[in-house]
């Protein structure tokens, strides 16, 4: 079983915190269309015949592709890959994106989860992150896809926001709570060089919180969530029961996913590949049979440090069968013996096969997973 990741990078404005690959020239939506549907087929050696278990299309804002245009990308996938037998095929949108004549348009596709990128229901915030929606037409959404027959519904947060304060966060995770989404992903606000908010920043015209408010709200928001009766299984990811991410899952595991459009990832368990961050370079590429991307090798130390990072993360932990299955005894007694002071300390907890964060553990996880990584002298 493998994922199929697909890069939409059209955006209709952009958003002042995000650094992911994007757009504003819809004018080649058709062109793009037309050389991501070659790729799919292109590449089609690249999985080995592993069937595809998640689709997933991500941005970008995919929600400003058409009906008509997704169509086109499915036939692609079904060309190579066969009937669309994927349990979960997820679409990012924007709130504001999904009127209810889309919405329906929406439901007539393989389509079977839809992830909202809601950030906050605080107005003002909105408008200062340069957001299209407002809270209101964010609440409508969900009641539309519901409506529409979505039953897996999962919203985006973001924490740490400026000015933000325990009674605005709490108000947003009451917010998220009352819609009853399947599925929340919370992220801690990054100022990443290159964005306008970075910018911002470094003009001293917003300021960033506090460490001791950033901890704070993520413990807001774990104890919260889980009240609620959502399962913390990564650290940014909560559920209810059933309901995790399958797609996002299958990167923590290790499953192999083909990625097409571009800055656009693959995975195939021995190498990563990443397409050109331009949709120039990228149609050039694809059009003439020549792809433009880079690949990445990953050796031993690599992959051994790769698979800390992505499984001590989820409540799954790391397996230490598998560490010495794959890595070797000598990996195996490493990984026990950097993980030592932090059992010893209760924010690491061994269940059976697995190393895994306690609820202490959660806060330190950055400084937890670098001691576990293999440094070469």
């Amino acid at each position: 079983m493998a994922g199929l990741y697909i890069h939409i990078p059209f955006c209709k404005t952009r958003c002042i915190y995000c650094d992911f690959y994007s757009t504003t020239c819809s004018d080649r939506t058709d062109t793009f269309i037309d050389a991501l549907c070659l790729e799919i087929e292109q590449r089609k050696e690249y999985l080995n015949g592993e069937s595809i278990d998640t689709i997933y299309f991500g941005g970008g804002t995919p929600s400003q592709l058409s009906a008509a245009h997704f169509s086109k990308v499915f036939d692609a996938i079904t060309a190579v890959y066969g009937p669309i037998t994927a349990k979960e095929i997820t679409l990012e949108a924007n709130p504001d994106d999904l009127t209810e004549e889309y919405v329906k348009q929406l439901a007539e596709l393989p389509f079977n989860r839809i992830s909202m990128g809601v950030q906050t229901f605080n107005d003002d915030t909105l408008q200062l992150l340069k957001r299209r929606h407002s809270a209101m037409q964010a609440e409508e959404a969900v009641r539309r896809c519901r409506k529409a027959g979505f039953n897996n519904i999962s919203i985006d947060l973001i924490y740490g926001l400026p000015g933000e304060t325990r009674q605005s966060w709490k108000a947003d995770l009451e917010k998220a709570i009352g819609l009853n989404v399947e599925h929340i992903s919370a992220y801690h606000l990054i100022y990443e060089e290159d964005t306008v908010l970075y910018t911002l920043r470094q003009q001293h015209k917003v300021e960033e919180v506090d460490e001791d408010s950033s901890l704070l709200f993520f413990e807001m928001l774990i104890d919260q969530l889980r009240e609620a009766g959502y399962e913390h299984y990564e650290i940014s990811n909560f559920a209810k029961p059933g309901m995790y991410s399958r797609h996002n899952t299958s990167y923590w595991q290790g499953i192999s996913y083909l990625g097409c459009g571009p800055s656009a990832h693959s995975f195939n368990g021995v190498s990563r590949e990443w397409n050109v961050a331009s949709l120039e370079d990228y149609i050039k590429g694809i059009s003439e049979g020549c792809r433009n991307f880079e690949k990445e090798e990953l050796d031993h130390i690599t992959r051994y440090n790769e698979y800390i990072i992505t499984t001590i993360r989820t409540h799954w932990g790391a397996s230490l069968n598998y560490i010495e299955k794959e890595f070797g005894k000598e990996y195996l007694d490493y990984a026990l013996r950097m993980a030592d002071t932090h059992l010893q300390s209760g924010k690491l907890e061994r269940n059976d096969d697995n190393l895994r964060l306690t609820r202490t553990g959660i806060f330190l996880s950055d400084d937890i997973m670098s001691d576990l990584l293999w440094v070469e002298e």
